[in-house]
């Protein structure tokens, strides 16, 4: 009895034992597996493509030298074919520009503009690499991502510093679209490395230098009236009178719209009305509860008498969209008005959610645009710039449709962006190309820089959207503002150039003292 319960006694307990040992291996096997699963897992995602990190929340930043489109359909095409165009090229024959600009955006309207840019850049460095003349050095274009909305602008700035240094040779930074804080900070963070940055698009008059005679941006050079150069363009177009005009801005505002306000704030001085405030989304791309704001704006409108006629408007495309809406359902429809504002009118062309019957009941919308397709073709100014210089890019397109320019993909010019970040990259291009000392094939960071003081005269840049003279501050010097209308159809027709000085400049196109 006692020796079948000791055999009892040792099975139980080699069982038990047997138990913990089996369940110690199989989490040791689930530990195991989990691990990697895990190392798998992390392995993969830090790298979206060379270059470009992956971020909390699944951005993918960074400085992309390959065939990557960030996750973009539509940018495939033209960026496979700047990867081509990169290929193709010889080490030590040629400097890189970097495209600064929010390639991972979700807002249709920023994809737009981000696409218009990479085509612009990569035909202007297709232009410089093939131009018969033969320059040197030839030009290799790399994309940098800040992310959706920019905020990772400090790593990408360490990354553009450390390239240029090396093979990379960096010796430009162009694009810088949209006139945002994050875009601010880093324009001025590159500048004060010593970086030459050229905007495209941007137009606050707080990303540009000059003002009380300071270059709080050393080495910025633009190719876009800022806003109040356009606000002066309009005004001499519109022949604004402050006893007939109100002005609707964005409280707080940004960069854009702050400049903008300001700008205003001049031509409607005398003015028997006090501006009126709306407070948008920090996101302004949202439609927060802003068309409230707009209803009841509007019902002060109608309480103006009809010599108030022209409304100066401050504030982002969806907001002016709501406004506009807001409008085309005032009580006071034989009250006729004109609303004026800047670039940021064009996001509106063929916009679904604009009331287009608006613009049929005593309501005018027009803005002042970057570039405009018809600009140089109705125009009949001899100086400021020519058809020439609009069709040799229009030449550039027509062979983009297919290798080996292109494929670019569907190209659409009625917003101005590809225009513009075409003449950006020209700029730059003529910049470095300038400062290469004979018989050297990479200039200066600092060479380039001071290139900028000396783009005017005879060395201008002819460019698609009218010439580009910078002033000893890096700013255009009266450079034509096309004036754009929307029309009922759902689109808009040009009107006419205006300019800052009130005509053009002299064929000279040496800005004054």
């Amino acid at each position: 009895m006692a020796a079948r319960w000791w055999t009892w006694l040792r099975e139980d307990v080699w069982e038990i034992r047997f138990r913990r040992y089996a369940a110690l291996l199989l989490a040791a096997v689930l530990v195991a597996g989990t691990a990697w699963a895990v190392v798998t897992y992390v392995g993969r995602q830090p790298s979206c493509a060379p270059g470009v990190a992956r971020l909390d929340g699944g951005d993918c930043v960074g400085v992309s030298t390959t065939a990557y489109d960030f996750g973009q359909r539509r940018f495939a095409d033209v960026v496979e074919a700047v990867y081509r165009e990169n290929d193709r090229l010889k080490s030590g024959g040629y400097v890189t520009v970097a495209l600064f600009e929010p390639f991972t955006a979700s807002d249709p309207d920023s994809v737009d503009d981000t696409l218009h840019e990479l085509q612009g850049a990569y035909l202007a460095q297709y232009r410089a690499n093939h131009d018969a003349t033969g320059e040197t050095p030839q030009i290799r274009l790399v994309l940098a991502n800040t992310g959706r909305d920019g905020s990772y602008w400090p790593r990408v700035v360490d990354r553009l510093t450390q390239m240029t240094e090396g093979a990379d040779r960096l010796r430009a930074v162009t694009g810088i679209g949209l006139s945002t804080d994050n875009n601010r900070a880093a324009v001025r963070e590159l500048t004060h490395r010593g970086i030459p940055v050229v905007g495209s698009s941007i137009t606050a008059d707080s990303l540009a230098n000059g003002a009380d005679g300071k270059d709080p941006y050393p080495g910025l050079a633009r190719v876009a009236p800022t806003n109040s150069d356009s606000a002066r363009a309009l005004a001499s177009f519109a022949r604004v009178s402050g006893g007939r005009a109100l002005l609707v801005y964005d409280k707080p505002g940004d960069p854009y719209t702050r400049t903008l306000q300001s700008a205003f704030e001049k031509l409607v001085a005398g003015s028997p009305y006090q501006a009126q405030p709306f407070t948008p989304p920090v996101d302004r791309t949202q439609e927060g509860t802003t068309a409230n704001q707009f209803r009841q704006i509007t019902q002060l409108v109608c309480d103006t008498p009809k010599t108030t006629d022209t409304i100066l408007f401050a504030g982002r495309h969806t907001q002016l969209r709501q406004f506009v809406n807001a409008l085309g359902a005032r009580g006071c429809m034989d009250h006729r008005l004109t609303v004026l504002t800047g670039d940021e009118g064009s996001y509106l062309n063929g916009d679904k959610r604009l009331d287009w019957k608006a613009l049929t009941r005593n309501l005018s919308v027009r803005y002042t645009a970057l570039a405009h397709p018809d600009a140089w073709k109705k125009e009949t100014a001899r100086t400021g710039g020519s058809a020439a210089d609009a069709q040799e890019l229009d030449g550039l397109i027509a062979r983009g449709a297919k290798q080996p320019v292109g494929p670019v993909g569907p190209v659409d010019l009625a917003d101005g962006q590809l225009t513009i970040a075409y003449d950006a990259m020209r700029l730059a291009v003529q910049g470095m190309r300038e400062a290469t000392p004979t018989g050297d094939a990479v200039p200066a960071l600092t060479d380039v820089v001071n290139e900028w003081a000396f783009m005017k005269g005879s060395h201008r840049v002819d460019g698609a959207s009218g010439w580009i003279c910078l002033d000893v501050h890096g700013n255009p010097y009266d450079k034509a503002v096309p004036i754009v209308e929307l029309t009922p159809d759902g689109g808009a027709r040009f009107v006419r150039i205006a300019w800052p000085e009130g005509r053009p400049p002299a064929k000279e196109c040496l800005p004054p003292a």
